[in-house]
């Protein structure tokens, strides 16, 4: 089988989170040299294939089969791959089978390898990711088989195939901040605490404020606002007290604590209270790195560019790997078309993304 054509039998599998639809047995059967490890919980499955060629190091390719629910607008069956003018259609053609077919095939041709090659896939990517690679990679610190690198295929490029790879991501806070007040008749204002009177005045210091100033690889910290709500949706009666929460995508210069002390700086004497919780946290990985400087060079060979380092962008299943100190990259096709309809994705960057995958296996 051919790239495309395994890339093509990945789409066909209606793999909605958390259900694998079976895609994860035919990876195990195609890869079938290769030893499996299986951690499933909760209704999601988790496959785990390595072989080990040599004493050197580990090095992970890490994915996911499952893929958002189609929704409406396609113009062909999202789950039947149409090619059409050099692209192939589906849900999931750039999020992100075109990933795991390029490296399950490469895995497969990869003859001479020094130490260990793993694959890790997961069907609980666009969930909750509670019980996906998160999970596997607790069991896999269990029996000490974490990887040193990892290379995870999510689309990174911006303009062309081969323009960006991403080093790190940033984290992301949440919070919630619940001013009390003192209700009121609007027209005795003196005798209420009006929370939005209050909270007001500090809106122009912290709405959309850069809480450091990013760097070389990340941009700036930024404080944002997503929502604010108060009252009874009346005009005659001001509110008890009032809700706002904010969203940080933070570097590696801004920490929760920062966070803490920036809001308690304006809310200070205001009677509130604060909930944070980090749902990712920023990692980024060396440039000069053994996997960084590989992938760099597998890229130059095959497309003759050479990748801008990226930090930007959401989040996704490396910030799980990073946190055990795995030296972890993305790289994969073009990212323009992911989670809407019509998702699709062009042949010869799936097959260039196969060759990049198999020029890293060669030279690690």
């Amino acid at each position: 089988m051919e790239v495309l054509d395994l890339f093509k039998e990945l789409l066909s599998f209606p793999s909605v989170t958390p259900d694998d639809a079976g895609s994860l047995d035919f990876i195990r059967e195609y890869l079938s040299d290769y030893q499996a490890l299986w951690f499933n919980k909760n209704g999601v499955k988790n496959l785990f294939l390595y072989k080990k060629f040599g004493n050197g190091e580990h090095l992970c390719f890490a994915g996911h089969v499952d893929v958002v629910p189609p929704g409406d607008g396609w113009h062909s069956d999202p789950f039947e791959p149409l090619e059409k003018d050099g692209f192939i259609y589906a849900r999931g053609a750039q999020d992100m089978k075109s990933g795991v077919a390029a490296f399950v095939q490469a895995a497969k041709e990869v003859q001479n390898f020094t130490g260990t090659l793993s694959l890790l896939l997961t069907s609980d990517e666009e969930g909750e990711a509670k019980w996906g690679t998160k999970y596997a990679l607790e069991e896999l610190k269990r029996i000490d088989m974490i990887p040193d690198y990892a290379v995870v295929a999510e689309p990174t490029c911006e303009d062309r195939f081969g323009d960006a790879i991403k080093i790190g991501r940033r984290g992301s806070i949440n919070g919630v901040i619940e001013k009390i007040g003192k209700q009121g008749h609007a027209a005795y204002p003196e005798k209420a605490i009006n929370p939005i009177h209050k909270v007001a005045q500090v809106l122009p210091h912290m709405a959309g404020v850069d809480l450091d100033e990013g760097d070389e690889y990340f941009a700036p910290s930024k404080f944002v606002i997503t929502d604010i709500r108060a009252g009874m949706e009346v005009t005659n009666v001001t509110p008890g007290k009032l809700k706002m929460m904010f969203n940080v995508r933070n570097n590696t210069h801004t920490t929760m604590e920062d966070i803490e002390r920036f809001v308690h700086r304006y809310f200070d004497g205001m009677n509130y209270s604060l909930k944070l919780s980090q749902s990712a946290k920023p990692f980024m990985t060396d440039p000069n790195s053994k996997i960084v400087r590989l992938i760099d060079q597998a890229i130059q060979k095959i497309v003759g560019i050479t990748p801008k380092h990226s930090t930007a962008g959401g989040t996704s299943d490396a910030r799980f790997l990073a946190e055990y100190g795995v030296k972890t990259i993305e790289f994969g096709v073009k990212n323009d078309t992911i989670h809407a309809p019509n998702e699709r994705t062009a042949k010869d960057e799936v097959v260039k993304l196969y060759e990049v995958f198999k020029e890293v296996m060669k030279e690690f």
